[in-house]
């Protein structure tokens, strides 16, 4: 099992359920080494044949001279490297190690962990979160939304605070951005839902700051300043970097 020589930059592997992004990344500079490589998943996106892409993938990079440690995110909980939960990806995933199954498969060392957790991860090393101490959560509004909670760097995974309930109805399907789409918000109204889940948030976690990500956080002014919290809510930085960067993080032993 290669790891890569001591100058080799890890890889990070952003798999979705449309697409798989991968990058080296350079964690001196916090931003990709080279040009970022966009695939679309398989289908079925069954573990096997994921696997089978990361190998090609990785032997790409490898004949390019990236050969380091691979980190993988997951849209799924991710407990000691085993899948426990399949949103968008095939149902096949649930109890697969995928730790195991990807070594095995690449030849590299590989870590997986879930996608919120990645992007939470790059954005307090590398983005809008840098320097801060203490509790930040970092949340993602996309067709869900996804959580992260870092403690003084240091990582608590599968937070999954996107299912909080709120006024009677999970949260996600309320306030995720999918929501004000497919019900066609205002940004104000948006707003005061997106005010009643940060609050329950906040009451629950007392943290010393929110990031919001997610693509919708590149419309941050039109929605973040109505958004009524104790706690300073501000927009992610690295927007589709955070998940390739925060995997090879953890890929590293960085998490």
């Amino acid at each position: 099992m290669s790891s890569g020589g001591p100058d080799a930059h890890p890889i990070g592997i952003d798999f979705g359920g449309s697409g798989i992004k991968a990058a080296a990344v350079d964690l001196a500079a916090g931003d990709f080494a080279g040009d970022r490589t966009r695939i679309k998943t398989p289908d079925p996106a069954t573990p096997e044949a994921v696997a089978a892409v990361f190998a090609e993938l990785l032997a790409a990079l490898a004949e390019d001279g990236e050969d380091g440690p691979v980190g993988v995110t997951v849209p799924g909980v991710v407990r000691h490297g085993v899948v426990g939960s399949a949103a968008n990806i095939d149902q096949a995933w649930i109890g697969t190690n995928a730790d195991d199954l990807f070594t095995r498969a690449t030849g590299r060392s590989v870590r997986v962990l879930n996608d919120a957790d990645a992007a939470g991860l790059a954005e307090v090393r590398f983005g809008a979160a840098r320097g801060q101490t203490g509790l930040v959560i970092v949340t993602t509004l996309g067709t869900g939304i996804g959580s992260a909670l870092v403690h003084d760097g240091v990582l608590v995974p599968n937070s999954e605070l996107g299912h909080l309930e709120i006024d009677g109805h999970v949260a996600e399907k309320r306030a995720a951005n999918s929501a004000r789409e497919s019900e066609d918000l205002s940004w104000s109204t948006w707003a005061q839902r997106l005010t009643s889940y940060y609050q329950r948030v906040e009451r629950l976690f007392s943290p010393d700051l929110i990031v919001v990500g997610g693509g919708v956080s590149k419309h941050a002014a039109s929605f973040l300043p109505m958004v009524e919290l104790d706690t300073p809510i501000i927009p992610a930085l690295l927007l589709n970097k955070a998940g390739i960067i925060g995997a090879a993080l953890h890929g590293a032993g960085e998490s």
